[in-house]
C-alpha cells in the first residue's frame, strides 16, 4: 500500500477516536436526591441531554406523568421510591436507547377511560427496563409500537380484587423483536399480555396468582416462550389467532376452577409445544381450531383432562409423551380424527410385551366412552370410580361406537419418560 495511503487511514482513525471522545466527553451525570438542587426526576430530565445518565438518590419522590424524551439512563441507587399518589401514569419513556434501572414505582392511577401505567414505552427502539419493582398499580409496563428492547429482572405486584378495575402486568401491543425475561409478575389480571406482537422472546418469567390468565396473546407470530412458570391463574395460558408458535420447557401447575385450563390454543397453527410440564390443572391443553401442531416430549400429571380436543384440529402430532395418573388422558368432541398419537407412555395403560422391545404389543385407545358422557352431562363424573363406568369404556373399547376408531397411540411405551 502506498506510504500516503497509509497516513490517510491513520488519519482517518484518529479522527474517530477524537470525536468518539468528545462525544463521550459532553456526557454527564446528574444526581437527584431529596437536599439536591435537583431534586425530581422530572427536573433532571429537562436539563440532561443525550446521553447522560441520572441517579436517583435513596429517598421518597412524589412525581407522576415523567416523560422521557431524550437518551438517558436513569439509575435508582438503593431503590428510590417513585410515588405516583394515584395521579395518573408515572414514566413514558417516548425516545430511544432510553435505560430504567433499579426504580421502586408505586401508586398508579385507575382510570377506566385511560391505561394508565407505571411505565408506558411509546414507539421507542433500543430501551431496556431492568430491575424495577413495581406496586399498587393498574397496568405495570406497557409497550406499544415499540422494538428491539428488553423488559429485564423486574418484580410487578399487584392487588387486583376484579378484572374490571384492574390492568396487566407486562403489556406488549404492536411491538416486535422484544425479550420479557427473568420477571416475576403477581396479582395482576393477565399477567403477560401481547396482541400483534411478533418476534417476542418470553424467558424464565413467574406468572402467578393472577385474576385471569399468567399468559394471554393473540394475533402474534413468530414468538418464542421458553422456561416460564405459570401457577395458580384464574385460567393459565391462552394462546389465539396466532402462527409459528414455540413453547418450550414451560410448567403450567395448579390452574384450577370450573371452566380453567393450563393452556388454551384456538386457531393456532403450526406450532410446537415441548418438553412442558402440565400438572394439576383442570383441564392441561384444551384445543379448538388447531392445526399442524407438534406436541412432543410433554409430562402430564394428575391433570383432570390431559388432552381436551374440541373441534376442527387437524394433521397434529403427539409423540414422546408421559400421560401420567390424569382423570381422563384424552377427550374428543369428533368421530374424525387424522391426528397421530405414537410412542406416548400412558399410565393408564394395561397391555404387554412379549417380545420386551419396550414397546406394548397391543394398541392403546386414550379416549373412553366415560369422558364423551362427562362432556354431554357434566354432573355424571360423581360416577366416575364405579364399576358401571369401567364395563361401558371397556365396551366402547371393544367396539367403538362414539369415540374414533382410528384414535390409538399403536407404540404405547411401555416405561414412562424421564
Amino acid at each position: 500500500m502506498p506510504h500516503h495511503s497509509l497516513l490517510k487511514c491513520r488519519d482517518l482513525f484518529f479522527l474517530f477516536v477524537l470525536l468518539s471522545q468528545a462525544a463521550f466527553a459532553k456526557t454527564a451525570v446528574i444526581s437527584v436526591c431529596n437536599s439536591c438542587d435537583i431534586n425530581s426526576l422530572k427536573k433532571a430530565i429537562s436539563i440532561a441531554t443525550a446521553g447522560d445518565t441520572i441517579l436517583v438518590q435513596k429517598g421518597e419522590y412524589k412525581e407522576y406523568n415523567i416523560v422521557i424524551d431524550k437518551p438517558l439512563t436513569i439509575k435508582g441507587i438503593d431503590y428510590p421510591l417513585i410515588d405516583g399518589q394515584d395521579k395518573g401514569e408515572i414514566i413514558r419513556i417516548a425516545a430511544d436507547h432510553v435505560t430504567l434501572d433499579g426504580l421502586y414505582i408505586v401508586n398508579v392511577g385507575t382510570s377506566y377511560t385511560s391505561d394508565h401505567a407505571a411505565i408506558r414505552v411509546v414507539r421507542s427502539a433500543h430501551f431496556l427496563i431492568q430491575n424495577v419493582v413495581l406496586e399498587r398499580l393498574f397496568f405495570g409496563i406497557y409497550v406499544e409500537k415499540s422494538s428491539n428492547g428488553k423488559v429485564y429482572h423486574n418484580k410487578i405486584i399487584g392487588d387486583a380484587q376484579d378484572e374490571y378495575n384492574s390492568g396487566n402486568g407486562i403489556q406488549l401491543w404492536y411491538s416486535k423483536n422484544i425479550e420479557v425475561t427473568q420477571n416475576i409478575v403477581k396479582k395482576v389480571r393477565d399477567g403477560i399480555y401481547l396482541e400483534f406482537s411478533d418476534h417476542i422472546i418470553i424467558d424464565n418469567n413467574e406468572s402467578s396468582n393472577n385474576l385471569r390468565y399468567g399468559l394471554h396473546f393473540m394475533f402474534s407470530n413468530d414468538d418464542l416462550y421458553t422456561n416460564n412458570t405459570f401457577e395458580n391463574n384464574g385460567a393459565g395460558v391462552a394462546v389465539m389467532f396466532s402462527k409459528r408458535i414455540k413453547m418450550l420447557r414451560n410448567t403450567f401447575r395448579k390452574n384450577w376452577g370450573t371452566a380453567s385450563f393450563g393452556l388454551l390454543l384456538k386457531e393456532i397453527n403450526d406450532a410446537e409445544i415441548s418438553g412442558n410440564t402440565f400438572e394439576e390443572n383442570t383441564v392441561a391443553i384444551n384445543i379448538e381450531g388447531s392445526n399442524r401442531v407438534q406436541y412432543s416430549s410433554n409430562h402430564f400429571i394428575r391433570n383432570g383432562y390431559a388432552i381436551k380436543v374440541l373441534g376442527a384440529c387437524y394433521t397434529n402430532t403427539f409423540e414422546g409423551n408421559n400421560f401420567l395418573y390424569n382423570s381422563f388422558d384424552v377427550s374428543y368432541h369428533s368421530r374424525l380424527n387424522d391426528n397421530v398419537f405414537k410412542n406416548n407412555y400412558w399410565s393408564e395403560y394395561t397391555g404387554y410385551d412379549l417380545d420386551n422391545n419396550g414397546i406394548g404389543d397391543v394398541a392403546y385407545r386414550p379416549v373412553k366412552l366415560f369422558s364423551y358422557v362427562v362432556n354431554k352431562t357434566p354432573e355424571a363424573i360423581i360416577l366416575m370410580r364405579s364399576l358401571f363406568i369401567d364395563l361401558i369404556d371397556f365396551s366402547e373399547k371393544v367396539s367403538p361406537v362414539f369415540t374414533p376408531n382410528n384414535l390409538q397411540d399403536a407404540t404405547p411405551q411401555m416405561k414412562q419418560y424421564q
